[in-house]
């Protein structure tokens, strides 16, 4: 059996804090100012009332809890990944 070791790369990533603002803002950001979403269309993530999200995924709609962090993917994906696998996985750049 062959073995792989996973390719160095740099993503985009924030903690949900819970706050929809800390969510937009970092959207904004990373449309480079331009983050809309055009009429009669339904944004990849929404805020639930407890604070948590929903994220449209290639793989379906996954919940993204507080705490849990939103990764910008290479190919501009998002999609949530639990902050205890998170810190295993990635560090500061």
């Amino acid at each position: 059996m062959a073995k792989f070791k996973k390719k160095p790369v740099v993503i985009n990533a924030i903690q949900n804090d819970g706050e929809w603002k800390t969510i937009i803002d970092w959207l904004d950001e990373l449309a480079g100012g331009r983050a809309i979403i055009p009429i009669f269309t339904r944004p990849i993530i929404t805020r639930n009332h407890d604070g948590s999200l929903s994220i449209e995924t290639l793989e379906g709609v996954m919940r993204c809890e507080i705490t849990d962090w939103v990764i910008c993917g290479v190919k501009g994906e998002f999609y949530p990944c639990k902050a205890d696998i998170f810190e295993a996985t990635y560090e500061p750049v």
